[in-house]
């Protein structure tokens, strides 16, 4: 999971920015031979002998291992293939180890956990070996196929209809291939001269490895690599917004009560505190009725008044304020309030209007507010929603201090959607013209075959003594390869 996610985004512009120029190079050279097998290489000199000469070879085409490693001239093309073999992978080592500092935070902080968790687990275990899993999760998971398939990864530009030709392909596997076995220490089977060359390459490109893979390891924490601690909350300007649902929020609870010894030993921890606080976990069926209640009904009804009585009437305190007895001044003020809302309302859409009964809450005056709110705390008091004898902050506390938030939040969507809205047009005239454009090249395609057709019928008596043209045909796999088939449906990409 997690290396899936870093080949996405970030983590695919990481891999693209430091595997990108090396591969780019490798797949660049048309001439490179890295083939080490006797028996292949011993095929490929005869066919070339024969290709230049015109005659057909008087050594034997099928012969062992042995025997093909006894002429020189193989010899000496295994010798130049595991210079090309040994280049080309250090090439990308370097790559990759001079650039570990591009890997994702992410990706080196979970590697130094692992180190870590297998080191308490195991403590028996040498360096090596754990170092070993670390490498087998840096490299063979993360960048691994990136270089045996970088057109798959998008680590290096390919124009349509321009695959990677298989003798590519074999070089960046055999690349991949000798990676993969120097960061596991792995050695090739085989009594082979070119097998025992390779093999002490591999020795002494694990050491390289090792060494890189405690630099992968040698990252910060995250307070420190984000500079937070616990006075970060207090001087963060904008407050972080969480989505989550009422169940979320309760299996939340319910996990944090069940481990809250590991998570806060300590009996003066804030969290444990914060807990004990808390109580048991609700049922969802207490915490859905709270909520509706907060939400609509009298509590929605309460805070609008609330918000009406306050914006008219000062006071050091909303109980203060629902004891004073309102002026004629302020009830002015609270008339021209509630003649403003009613023009707003007006040139509202009839779908997005208030509620009715909003509506009649808002016309009363500044006295009955007063009253209404007071039944409205009572009454919540006694849902349990509120406890007495600070009901009033109480709800104050709950959304009406959200307000600004709640209406910056919605900004933000209506932006996004917006901008959403905008990308959405643009595709949409990009698919009209599209469209317009196969239309008129099927009109132009049909009208040739049309004019065809007819010079043919016209010339009939002539062609009659002539051969006729063959057909070409186009397996799927080569029209994909082209970029003619952009998509097969209901297949596999392996068939």
């Amino acid at each position: 999971m997690l290396v899936n996610f870093y080949r996405q985004a970030r983590g695919q512009n990481s891999l693209r920015d430091f595997l990108g120029p090396a591969l780019r190079d490798i797949l660049l050279d048309q001439t490179l031979s890295i083939r080490t097998d006797p028996l292949e290489v011993y095929k490929t000199w005869i066919n070339q002998t024969e290709t230049q000469t015109g005659h057909k070879s008087s050594l034997p085409y099928e012969v062992s291992a042995e025997d093909a490693l006894s002429h020189p001239e193989v010899q000496r093309r295994i010798d130049i293939a595991i210079i090309n073999l040994k280049n080309l992978t250090d090439r990308v080592l370097k790559a990759i180890t001079s650039n570990l500092n591009k890997l994702p935070y992410g990706l080196r902080y979970t590697a130094k956990a692992l180190r870590d968790a297998l080191k308490t687990k195991f403590p028996a275990a040498s360096e090596a070996e754990l170092y070993k899993i670390v490498g087998n999760l840096v490299y063979y998971r993360y960048m691994n196929p990136a270089i045996v398939a970088p057109d798959g990864f998008d680590v290096v530009d390919r124009s349509a209809g321009s695959a990677l030709q298989p003798e590519q392909r074999h070089i960046l596997g055999s690349v991949a291939r000798m990676l993969q076995h120097a960061a596991a220490n792995k050695h090739f089977h085989g009594d082979g001269y070119h097998v025992h060359i390779l093999n002490q390459y591999i020795t002494q490109t694990h050491g390289r490895f090792r060494y890189r893979c405690q630099n992968v390891c040698d990252v910060p924490e995250p307070e420190e690599r984000f500079s937070m601690d616990e006075f970060s909350e207090q001087l963060i300007v904008n407050r972080p917004i969480i989505y989550i649902s009422v169940s979320e929020l309760l299996n939340t609870h319910k996990l944090l009560l069940e481990h809250q010894e590991v998570l806060c030993p300590d009996p003066l921890d804030p969290l444990r505190l914060i807990l004990n606080d808390l109580g048991p976990v609700p049922s969802l069926q207490e915490s859905a009725r709270c909520s509706a209640l907060l939400t609509c009904g009298s509590g929605f009804s309460t805070k609008q008044l609330i918000i009406d009585v306050i914006r008219t009437q000062p006071g050091d305190s909303l109980r203060d304020i629902l004891k004073t007895k309102t002026s004629p001044d302020q009830e002015v003020c609270h008339n021209w309030l509630v003649q403003r809302r009613a023009r707003q309302d007006a040139q509202t859409p009839e779908k997005m209007k208030s509620n009715p009964s909003l509506v009649a809450n808002g016309n009363l005056s500044l006295e009955e507010k007063k009253r209404k709110i007071v039944r409205s705390l009572r009454r919540l008091e006694a849902l349990g929603v509120l406890q007495p004898p600070r009901a009033e902050e109480q709800v104050l506390q709950m959304d009406i201090r959200q307000q600004r938030v709640c209406r910056q939040r919605r900004r933000a969507e209506l932006h996004k959607l917006q901008q959403t809205l905008s990308r959405l047009q643009e595709k949409s005239s990009f698919h009209c013209q599209q469209v317009d454009f196969y239309r008129h090249y099927i009109t132009s395609c049909l009208d040739n075959l049309t004019t065809g057709s007819k010079g043919t019928n016209g010339n009939a008596a002539e062609s009659r003594g002539k051969k006729k043209l063959p057909s070409l045909s186009y397996s799927a796999t080569r029209l994909q390869d082209k970029g003619v088939l952009l998509e097969i449906e209901d297949l596999p990409a392996t068939q």
